[in-house]
C-alpha cells in the first residue's frame, strides 16, 4: 500500500449549500453506468461517499453483499451513518480514508466506484492505480465526474461566465482538475488499466423546480460556502465579485426559458481476471 500522501484542497467544504446538492445524489441520477454489473452479492467500495446517499442505494443493491463508504472528512460520515440507518441498511459501514492510500489489502473489493472524487485530488492517475490495486482481479473500477468547461446554459448571462471562469480559477489553485470528466479515459490509461469503458451522460435543470434549486444552491455556495473563503483568501475575487455571481444565478434561475446541463464523463474498468 503507497503512504498517504498531500492531496488538493477539496473545494466545496460541506456547507449546507453544498449538501443540498449531495444529498440529490442517487445510483439512478448520479451511477446509472454502473449498475447494470452490480450483483446481490458483491463487495462494493465507494470513495468520497459525502452524506451517503449514493453508498445507501449501492447497499441497496447489493442485499448479499457489502458495501464501504469512505470519505477525508470524519464529520460527514456521522451524515452517511445516519442515512444508512434511517434506510434500515445493515450491510455498510463507513471509514475514513485517503484514495492515495487506501487501508485495504489488494484484491478487496468487487467494484471501488469514485462519483464527483478525481477532480478534487492531487494526483488522480495514482487515486486510479490505488484503486485498481483493492479491486478484486474481473471487478470494476467506476469513476463519475463533471467538466466545468463543458456546463452549458441558455440563456447567456456574462455573470455566469464569470462565475465558471472564477470557478476554474479557484479549483487549480486547490489542486485540481475541474474539467476532470474529459480526462477520465486518459487518466485510466496512464494508471495502467486497459479494459476501459468510457462514456457520458448528463444532469439536466430546465423546469421551474429544477432552476429554483439549482440556481439557489449555487448562488449560497459562492458567497456562503469554503469555496467563497478560499476565493477572497487565494486573491481570485472579491466579496462584491462574488456577490454579483451569486446575483447571476439567481437572475438565472427567474427566467422562463432558462436551461442547464452540466455534462459529466464516466469509465468503468474491469480488472483482469
Amino acid at each position: 500500500m503507497p503512504e498517504a500522501q498531500d492531496t488538493a484542497v477539496y473545494t466545496h467544504g460541506h456547507h449546507e449549500s453544498v449538501l443540498r446538492s449531495h444529498t440529490w445524489r442517487t445510483a439512478a441520477n448520479s451511477a446509472a453506468y454502473l449498475l447494470g454489473v452490480l450483483r446481490p452479492h458483491m463487495r462494493v467500495l465507494d470513495i468520497g461517499c459525502g452524506p451517503g446517499t449514493i453508498t445507501a442505494d449501492l447497499a441497496a443493491l447489493v442485499p448479499e453483499g457489502h458495501v464501504t463508504g469512505a470519505d477525508r472528512a470524519p464529520a460527514i460520515l456521522e451524515r452517511a451513518r445516519a442515512t444508512a440507518e434511517a434506510r434500515g441498511l445493515a450491510n455498510v459501514d463507513f471509514t475514513v480514508a485517503d484514495v492515495h492510500a487506501l487501508d485495504f489489502p489488494d484484491d478487496t473489493f468487487c467494484v471501488v466506484h469514485a462519483h464527483q472524487v478525481l477532480q478534487h485530488v492531487g494526483d488522480p492517475v495514482a487515486a486510479l492505480r490505488e484503486m485498481h490495486r483493492v479491486t478484486k482481479p474481473g471487478g470494476y473500477i467506476a469513476v463519475r465526474d463533471a467538466d466545468y468547461a463543458a456546463m452549458t446554459w441558455y440563456p447567456a448571462l456574462p455573470g455566469l461566465d464569470d462565475w465558471l471562469d472564477l470557478y476554474e480559477a479557484v479549483a487549480r489553485a486547490n489542486g485540481g482538475e475541474p474539467d476532470a470528466g474529459r480526462r477520465l479515459r486518459a487518466w485510466a490509461l496512464a494508471a495502467g488499466l486497459t479494459d476501459v469503458t468510457a462514456t457520458s451522460s448528463t444532469w439536466t435543470f430546465a423546469t421551474p423546480e429544477e432552476r429554483n434549486w439549482w440556481s439557489g444552491l449555487w448562488a449560497d455556495r459562492t458567497v456562503d460556502s469554503d469555496y467563497a473563503d478560499r476565493a477572497v483568501r487565494g486573491g481570485h475575487a472579491t466579496p462584491e465579485r462574488l456577490r454579483a455571481a451569486a446575483a447571476a444565478w439567481r437572475d438565472w434561475g427567474r427566467r422562463e426559458d432558462a436551461w442547464f446541463g452540466v455534462l459529466h464523463g464516466e469509465i468503468l474498468c474491469r480488472k483482469a481476471a
